[in-house]
């Protein structure tokens, strides 16, 4: 087992180099140079960086080890430098260090730990993926048909290390409302802004039918609308745009089609129907491997979406530090949450061998 302080520097590095989403060249360099140091044989598809555990038997599950390297801009409010990985007062500060570095390192810790060890009961990938904070089409989208067949995934985010068994799903919908233009002081025409109003009135007074322990009611928000010309024109269009929260009862083509019904003008068109809700289910033996690994785990259902909205795959959420950090300015992660991370990560792994015949 490698010492914890080689992923403590490693994470530094990878703060030190930006890496927005899309231009996350130099620290996919890092990771495949780190992983080619320590005998791994890194793959490198666009700046995705994976790899296969050398201890690799067919028949045996297949679990995914992900988290990503790339960041969102530094907040307005920094008053550090975001690319400075100083410690101070046991918090490792900068950019990407909270969402989701630590994470990060603690999975490949653990890769590193198991993956030539010829007793462990499943097959690891390690995938250290791109364009996560914007869901781009070139990371873990473009990676996973690369991947060998995946069955379950950890995926590294910043929970506090409890256990997100399920998480929202995400639809951006455009809706459009028309009408016939006409002039305002004779009151003519069919006001498109006014049926707009009718609509989104009952999207926002609406409940969905299908509710979650785990994520609650599935949500429906509208957050623009756009309409007229001029003061004394009629508008004949408006629209305005939804953003959909769904929880794992929906699949995201059924919630778009349950408020559609709910509209009486409007024609709803979704952007995307990819992000879908996932969930895991409560007798699978990740789960399992990860209460024993850290029995004060708390379960939960998360609102925020990560690269679990593109795996069609059982997928755990667990990783150090909190999501209230992240995207913040000054963002950072403590040093030992960084260091218990390695540690459940390392022993979440080790317990796989218990109950692997739920896949």
């Amino acid at each position: 087992m490698l010492p914890t302080a080689d992923f403590i520097d490693l994470l530094q590095r990878l703060i030190a180099t930006p890496s927005l989403s899309r231009e996350e060249k130099a620290t996919a360099t890092i990771l495949e140079d780190f992983l080619r140091q320590r005998e791994v044989e890194p793959r490198r598809l666009r700046n995705n960086v994976w790899a296969v555990s050398r201890n690799w038997r067919e028949g045996r599950p297949t679990v995914l080890l992900n988290s990503h390297h790339d960041t969102v801009k530094p907040a307005a409010g920094y008053t550090r430098d975001p690319h400075d990985p100083a410690i101070a007062d046991g918090k490792l500060y900068g950019l990407g260090s909270n969402d989701a570095g630590g994470a990060l390192v603690g999975l490949i810790a653990a890769f590193l730990r198991w993956e030539n060890d010829p007793a462990l009961p499943v097959n690891l990938v390690l995938a250290a993926t791109a364009e996560e904070e914007i869901s781009g089409p070139d990371g873990i989208a473009a990676l996973l048909p690369q991947l060998p067949p995946i069955d379950s995934g950890i995926v590294g985010e910043p929970t506090r290390l409890d256990l997100a068994v399920a998480e929202r799903g995400l639809v951006v919908i455009d809706g459009e409302t028309s009408g016939q233009s006409g002039h305002a002081a004779r009151r003519e025409g069919v006001n498109a802004l006014y049926r707009a109003i009718e609509d989104i009135a009952a999207i926002r007074d609406y409940s969905f039918t299908r509710p979650s322990e785990r994520l609650g009611p599935t949500t429906a928000t509208v957050t623009v609308i756009s309409a007229g010309t001029q003061h004394n024109v009629v508008p004949d269009r408006c629209n305005f745009v939804i953003d959909l929260r769904v929880n794992e009862a929906y699949s995201n083509q059924e919630a778009v089609a349950e408020l559609q019904s709910v509209c009486q003008h409007a024609q709803l068109k979704p952007r995307s129907l990819r992000l879908q809700s996932s969930r895991i289910p409560a007798d699978h033996f990740l789960l399992a491997a990860a209460r024993r690994a850290r029995p004060a785990a708390k379960d939960y259902g998360s609102p925020t979406l990560s690269d679990q909205a593109l795996m069609p795959f059982p997928t755990l959420k667990i990783g150090p530090g909190d999501s209230a950090r992240s995207h913040t300015a000054n963002e950072f992660i403590y040093v030992d949450e960084v260091e218990e991370g390695i540690r459940v990560y390392g022993e979440l792994i080790g317990h796989c061998g218990v109950g692997t015949a739920n896949k």
